[in-house]
């Protein structure tokens, strides 16, 4: 499978399907270690696991690899899930019966129908995953001594379950009941189904679900742009090849005296093919903080690093450095607005617009954290390794170009004073604050927020035309929220686990020509949706009703394009109404 997969939908607790079979993928201390495989520890990536919180290091996931005497390392091990299966002819239930014979066909008499894996689990919000304990389902409640005398059998098939109605029966004793919704998780049971832990007694329920339920696993995978100073890295110099090889440098550091360091420096020097005294500067580069030569990690947020990154205009920029950028604000951008009619539409959505800038290259780096069961709850992700033995989490390497704007921060501060803006917006806040599956504590609904996002799926769905990717590859980040700096910004981008995932075709549209009319065509896809005028009437829609003037033909994109799930959108922070909130365009050239 893809590595981006593997640290998504098909991570650390997920259940994946290969053919006909299920299967459960365990922790990251199951997975061969480090050096025993096609892996790598990811370097100049301080600055991203410092804004991340993350003190471990950040390792690429294992890949296959033939070793020369024909051996394969490099295996992620995956354990059959669920354990129960279930006959497509007579619906009778067998346990694990792979373990007496590869058929998987029914054994009982005079049926031999095909046996598959049940599509039921038991899931806790505290990331536990079990079987569904059928016979207690099927006796839950009974009533008849018989049905409480039922003993439980491991060996003999005796429960039904009929797929279409929901219900298991029990043959011996005529016991059945409907599946519950919530059932409690079993006593003894495995906290996961590869971890020989047993969980502490529970206060709430499981949830008995299909295994294609998003309840079922949701990932945390956060990620961060790489951005000076760990983007402006030379690869291959010296300094940076003797930087990512610590058994040199410690070799070197540790020498007993002059004549053996002198030797440590000629091998370096031999392996390197330079001279001894460039090694020696490498070093002392090293020693004075490289790649920040000095400079402190600050203690900002995430948002604020990559916004100011984007914002800053590079000097003596190189085409092989991690994070390149073209600023067309100060002659490009300004020449266009000036050309333009004072009083016409253009005019009027240039003026929303502060800063364009084209992304030539970036890299985002994805990591790992941890995975939840029950949807978003306020108990914490379970950790990529249950031991907690583990110094390295998964991570990798995306790559790809991208479009950057601003907002004009004094055009922003005029629409938001309206009393209209401010009400419509703390509806949505109140809804999210209400949700604990969706609430996310970093982040500040406001209206230059739900504006900034409805704008950015209006673009993504232009730009799929424009820009020749499809939808579900472009991503969004939002630049507003922060504790400490007021902003105003869209980062439409790309980037895939590949160095060549850019085309260039993404980059081209921040070019001041290109990008008015893609801004243009948004506004005016903002004012109307086939779908009007129910689309633009709704007071609310959506998981959690946190949607409203949006929709699928309108300003919903694919999922892996949106980082929010889709939901807080809402035309209306862009087009206006027909009442008393104006389209944001004409807050353009308004006195203060």
């Amino acid at each position: 499978m893809r590595l981006s997969h593997l640290l998504r939908h098909c991570s650390v607790g997920a259940i994946v399907r290969d053919g006909d079979r299920l299967m459960v993928v365990p922790d990251i201390s199951r997975w061969d270690k480090p050096g025993d495989h096609d892996s790598r520890e990811l370097s100049y990536v301080d600055q991203v696991r410092h804004v991340l919180g993350i003190a471990q290091a950040l390792r690429t996931p294992p890949v296959a690899t033939e070793k020369p005497d024909g051996e394969w390392t490099g295996w992620i091990p995956v354990q059959r899930f669920p354990l129960w299966t279930r006959c497509t002819r007579c619906d009778l239930l067998r346990r694990a019966p792979w373990r007496q014979s590869d058929e998987m066909r029914c054994d009982k008499a005079g049926c031999d129908g095909a046996l598959e894996q049940v599509p039921w689990v038991l899931i806790h919000e505290r990331g536990y995953l079990a079987d569904v304990p059928w016979h207690a389902v099927a006796h839950v409640g009974a009533t008849r001594p018989a049905q409480r005398e039922c003993e439980w059998r491991d060996e003999d098939a005796y429960l039904r379950i009929k797929r279409e109605d929901r219900r298991v029966a029990c043959d011996d004793c005529d016991a059945s009941n409907e599946l519950p919704r919530r059932f409690p998780y079993p006593t003894g049971a495995w906290q996961q189904p590869w971890f020989q832990e047993t969980p502490p007694p529970l206060d709430e329920p499981a949830w008995l679900v299909e295994i294609n339920d998003v309840r079922v696993h949701s990932t945390d995978t956060p990620t961060a742009l790489v951005i000076p100073p760990e983007s402006r890295v030379q690869r291959g110099s010296v300094v940076d090849r003797l930087y990512g090889n610590t058994s040199r440098r410690r070799s070197i550091k540790s020498s007993a005296n002059g004549l053996q360091r002198r030797s440590e420096l000629r091998k370096a020097a031999t392996e390197y093919r330079c001279t001894i005294e460039e090694v020696e500067q490498a070093l002392e580069k090293i020693e004075n903080g490289y790649p920040s030569y000095g400079r402190q990690l600050e203690e900002r947020e995430l948002a604020d690093g990559e916004y100011q990154a984007l914002c800053t205009v590079i000097p003596d920029l190189r085409e092989d450095e991690d994070f390149v950028t073209r600023h067309y604000t100060e002659d490009d951008w300004q020449a266009l607005r000036l050309s333009l009619d004072p009083r016409s539409f253009e005019q009027q959505v240039a003026a929303m617009v502060d800063r364009v800038v084209g992304v030539r290259k970036l890299k985002e780096v994805m990591v790992l954290t941890g995975f939840r069961r029950g949807g978003y709850t306020e108990q914490p992700p379970t950790p990529p390794d249950l031991t907690g033995h583990s110094s390295w989490l998964p991570a990798i390497e995306l790559f790809g170009e991208g479009v950057f704007f601003t907002f004009d921060e004094k055009l922003l501060q005029r629409w938001e004073q309206e009393q209209a803006v401010r009400a419509r917006a703390r509806e949505f806040e109140q809804r999210h604050h209400h949700q604990h599956d969706l609430n996310r504590a970093d982040l500040q609904i406001t209206p230059r927020f739900l504006m900034c996002h409805t704008l950015a799926h209006l673009l993504i769905r232009r730009l799929e035309a424009e820009a020749g990717y499809p939808a579900a590859s472009l991503k969004e980040r939002i630049y507003t929220t922060s504790s400490s700096a007021t902003m105003a910004g869209v980062l439409i981008y790309v980037a895939v686990a590949d160095e060549q995932g850019s085309m260039g075709g993404l980059m081209e549209q921040a070019h001041p020509d290109k990008f008015l009319r893609l801004l243009m065509a948004a506004c005016e896809a903002a004012q109307w949706c086939s779908l009007d005028p129910v689309c633009g009437a709704q007071s609310g829609h959506g998981p959690h009703q946190l949607n409203r003037a949006a929709c699928h033909a309108c300003a919903l994109v694919p999922e892996t394009s949106c980082v929010y799930g889709n939901v807080l959108l809402d035309r209306v922070f862009v087009r206006g109404d027909d009442a008393d909130l104006p389209a944001i365009w004409t807050y353009a050239g308004v006195a203060d």
